[in-house]
């Protein structure tokens, strides 16, 4: 039997944020897998060239920048969520299971850059999904719901795949995880994602040329949303943060910290239970508080977040570095739910999937580089030297800074726009 409205929405963010942690899972895998000799003999790799390393992910963000831009509003548009998030769950899974069959640098790049072009319309897509369900009052749970995926992707992912490694071998994880996007991930969107029977909801008329130009003018009307820029710009450096800071947490707790293997799963996970715990909180206050408010999360987020990794980074016991670690982690995942809450609140239905294609492709265009950075400046020292990763990491209180700016801006003119509404409303009162 079909649950019938609010119980059936719900299913489908439940569905969602699902499909987010799989795909979470997907990401990390190569984080973990560049501390395995194996994996970086069969690709002819060495353990001392962290700047290839970060290429890996920068690879990835590169696809799914890309993807962002120009894949998530014709999903949206043309193909609709439901038949796009299967047909990415299909991509996206073939991709992961036959990548161990691949051999060299160039064929690994490939892959990590096809893999971030089939996953790249997942937010928009999610995004689109809540708001055809949620008012812009009540979004911030959904929100929240959906991007604790993310958090939990990355928890599950860092133990999981260094347990196949050391059970079974590298070549496991990436059969099982593409077992887990065929098994898990399409049976959940056939049975539970819905959109609703409104016009303004449907696909675009069969016609390629129509479609296209729907696909278009829906794009440049996205661009006109408010604050788009801004948040564009503030999502670049907290994408930045999370991939920079995941990239590069296994090699760190291993190589920098000297934590054994099973150690080094296990601890990598905790920062990102804390992000799910952070998410979860900073949905809640959306909902809370009013709306002019909520860019003041950013603000304390940014100040949260570059604080522990600065105690990370200098702190003598390696355990306290583990535990600012994952303070750094709850701040983030407190920040992450305003940024999809915003885009939704201030777009069209049909806009809303290329306003966040906009701002994430933009986010991951920019932060594709972090991994990359992070790894051309921690091999600047010693191979193995502490002094290497906290120049690397040090990277990330920057990002910060740029969120703590975008997050006082946006409050300021969110003030000044309120007390300007106020204002006339008074005057119109008085007329």
């Amino acid at each position: 039997m079909q649950m019938q409205g609010k119980d059936a929405r719900w299913v489908g963010v439940i569905t969602l944020f699902v499909i987010m942690a799989i795909s979470y899972i997907d990401r990390i895998n190569i984080a973990v897998l560049v501390t395995d000799a194996g994996f970086l003999d069969h690709f002819g790799l060495s353990l001392e060239d962290h700047a290839s390393q970060g290429m890996l992910g920068t690879a990835f963000m590169v696809g799914y920048a890309l993807s962002n831009f120009i894949l998530t509003p014709f999903c949206a548009t043309v193909l609709g969520v439901r038949r796009s998030l299967f047909y990415g769950l299909v991509f996206w899974g073939v991709v992961t299971a036959t990548s161990p069959s691949f051999s060299g640098m160039g064929m690994l790049l490939l892959s990590r850059v096809l893999l971030g072009i089939s996953e790249g319309p997942l937010f928009g897509l999610a995004s689109s999904y809540i708001k055809a369900h949620f008012r812009g009052d009540e979004n911030g749970k959904p929100n929240s719901l959906v991007n604790m995926g993310t958090g939990l992707g990355l928890a599950i992912g860092f133990p999981l795949v260094s347990t196949l490694v050391a059970m079974l071998n590298w070549h496991a994880s990436f059969y099982v995880l593409g077992l887990i996007n065929i098994a898990i991930g399409l049976p959940l969107v056939l049975l539970y994602v819905r959109m609703p029977e409104r016009p303004d909801y449907r696909r675009a008329p069969v016609s390629m040329a129509r479609a296209m130009a729907v696909v278009s003018q829906n794009f440049r009307n996205a661009l006109h949303t408010r604050y788009l820029v801004t948040l564009a710009l503030l999502t670049s450096a907290c994408l930045a943060y999370l991939w920079g800071s995941a990239s590069w947490l296994p090699s760190y707790l291993k190589i920098a910290r000297g934590f054994s293997v099973s150690e080094m799963g296990w601890l990598g996970s905790l920062p990102q239970y804390a992000i799910v715990l952070g998410v979860l909180v900073g949905g809640v206050i959306i909902d809370r508080i009013k709306r002019r408010h909520v860019p003041l999360i950013f603000v304390v987020g940014s100040i949260g977040i570059a604080a522990s990794v600065l105690l990370a980074i200098y702190a003598s016991n390696k355990y306290v570095a583990v535990y600012s670690l994952i303070a750094a982690g709850f701040f983030w995942g407190l920040q992450t739910p305003p940024i999809p809450s915003t885009v939704q609140y201030y777009s069209k239905p049909e806009h809303v999937a290329a306003a966040i294609g906009f701002t994430n492709g933009t986010g991951a265009l920019t932060s594709a580089f972090m991994p990359l950075l992070m790894g051309w400046v921690i091999g600047l020292f010693p191979a193995g030297h502490q002094a290497g990763f906290q120049a690397g990491f040090g990277l990330l209180v920057g990002t910060q800074v740029v969120v703590l700016v975008c997050g006082a801006l946006l409050w300021a003119r969110e003030r000044r726009r309120a007390h300007e509404l106020g204002s006339t409303a008074l005057a119109e009162g008085v007329a």
